[in-house]
């Protein structure tokens, strides 16, 4: 449990790290590059989103692997496949609006998408290999 405590607390900061770099990125971009342009989510919410469902997600990987079941990556493919669904459900009340311009939005929430599953893909590896 130890092991668990130590890459949790190593993946929290490594988490908050990422999420304060790329959050101030797509900040910048969007206030020099898209003033112009009405966005339905806010990137706040876009954000807490993909922390709260990529900290959720590899504390359960840990957990399990913590708790001597080693073959994890079935476990990670249904996880994969959950958080598409759970975005998909973030996305609907867009998907189901009359916002004129939802392609932005969509950009806006999928390429963060792709870069948290990136570095939990990073991570997950990562800590595989050093066993």
């Amino acid at each position: 449990m130890e092991e668990f405590k130590k890459r949790q607390t190593l993946f929290l900061l490594q988490l908050i790290a990422v999420t304060a770099v790329l959050f101030g990125i797509h900040s910048y971009l969007l206030h020099y590059f898209a003033k112009e342009v009405l966005f339905f989510f806010p990137v706040w919410q876009i954000y807490a989103f993909h922390v709260v469902i990529t900290l959720l997600f590899y504390s359960i990987i840990n957990y399990r692997y913590s708790s001597g079941k080693k073959e994890i990556f079935n476990l990670f493919m249904v996880l994969t496949f959950m958080k598409m669904f759970v975005a998909i459900l973030f996305l609907l009340p867009l998907l189901l609006s009359d916002f004129e311009n939802k392609q932005p939005d969509v950009f806006n929430f999928f390429i963060p998408y792709f870069l948290y599953l990136f570095f939990e893909v990073f991570t997950i590896t990562r800590f595989l290999q050093k066993l």
